[in-house]
């Protein structure tokens, strides 16, 4: 599991930094669920292949952000990863064609 988003608190516990639905950071004593990547507006879940080979070539970690649950990401305009859901992506793309 990431760890990235990990801090001790004042009181001594782990604190999390998560990402709300109004797009503020804020301090949680459950770890999110969901990892992002802010720049393309994708989530995934915390052991997405894919992320985890971006996180170790150096990359991906300046713009990542966490969840609590998929429904904040969503809100958020951040859409399902295909390589770790791909169920969930490809009903996201079902959903988009038919906005567009």
């Amino acid at each position: 599991m990431c760890k990235d988003n990990e801090k001790i608190a004042e009181n001594g516990k782990k604190a999390f930094t998560l990402l709300g639905a109004d797009m503020r950071p804020y301090q949680s004593d459950t770890p999110g669920i969901f990892g992002g990547y802010r720049r393309s507006k994708l989530y995934g879940r915390l052991d997405c292949p894919s992320a985890l080979r971006a996180i170790a070539k150096g990359g991906y970690v300046k713009h990542r952000v966490f969840f609590a649950d998929e429904q904040t990401a969503l809100s958020m305009g951040f859409r399902p990863c295909a390589m770790c859901l791909p169920e969930k992506y490809a009903r996201w793309k079902k959903e988009k064609k038919k906005r567009d």
